[in-house]
């Protein structure tokens, strides 16, 4: 089965060759999407400049509106079989792309997140409270779903193209991680976990998400549970 791997880009000119290079080293023939999200360090300026290179089609957001509407722009223009999501930081590794997809090829599910909590992996100090409010928000979907996830906010997310194509998705920001999962769950998509390693970031170094998008995530939960 075919590949298409969409990337999310915001302010990532430290990080944007390197995983555009561990991409194309572990799939050299799949469909690649970047976009770029009114990146102001140089971001778009540098991808402009290498789509030819490294052979993606790179759309360009007028002004910042967040990873939802990235996706959002990206996921209509997939063509291939499968579509797996790949943050443009270092956080998550490529060469996890086989295990991931290799459920979905096999029929053995829909749709496969990478989950960071399967492994042995003890979370950093600096890591400790994102890891406990990703903990949190997973237990609370799983608690108003039927899914038995163990890792809801990652950023590894593969499906099958025509389900991420058919649902109908609102969110701009990072609410679009429990938006996907929720609906996924309301249409009983069989969704399987399986072990990746992470390589977490400090806020300093550029991670993005906040104590704000925890809230609106649990907001998200029960809204397009009970509201949508």
């Amino acid at each position: 089965m075919s590949l298409s791997i969409i990337i999310p880009c915001y302010n990532e000119k430290l990080t944007i060759e390197s995983i555009l290079t561990r991409v194309r080293n572990c799939q050299p023939d799949a469909e690649l999407i970047v976009v770029d999200d009114a990146s102001t360090d140089g971001s778009k300026e540098w991808l402009q400049n290498h789509t030819t290179i490294f052979n993606f089609h790179l759309i360009c957001h007028s002004k910042n509106q967040g990873k939802g509407a990235a996706l959002q722009s990206a996921f209509p223009l997939a063509t291939q079989d499968i579509i797996i999501i790949q943050d443009a930081d270092l956080e998550y590794d490529p060469h996890h792309y086989p295990q991931l997809i290799k459920p979905i090829q096999d029929n053995r599910c829909d749709v496969v997140y990478g989950s960071r909590f399967l492994t042995k992996q003890i979370p950093s100090s600096s890591y400790l409270l994102a890891y406990l409010a990703n903990k949190f928000l997973t237990q609370l979907t799983n608690l108003v779903t039927p899914l038995q996830l163990t890792d809801m906010e990652t950023c590894y997310k593969v499906f099958r193209r025509e389900i991420i194509q058919s649902l109908h998705l609102k969110e701009t920001g990072f609410g679009i991680e429990p938006e996907i999962t929720v609906k996924l769950a309301k249409q009983s998509y069989q969704i399987l976990d399986i072990a990746i390693t992470y390589n977490p970031r400090r806020y300093h170094d550029g991670k993005k998400i906040g104590i704000a998008d925890f809230f609106w995530a649990i907001w998200c939960i029960f809204r397009y549970r009970f509201l949508n």
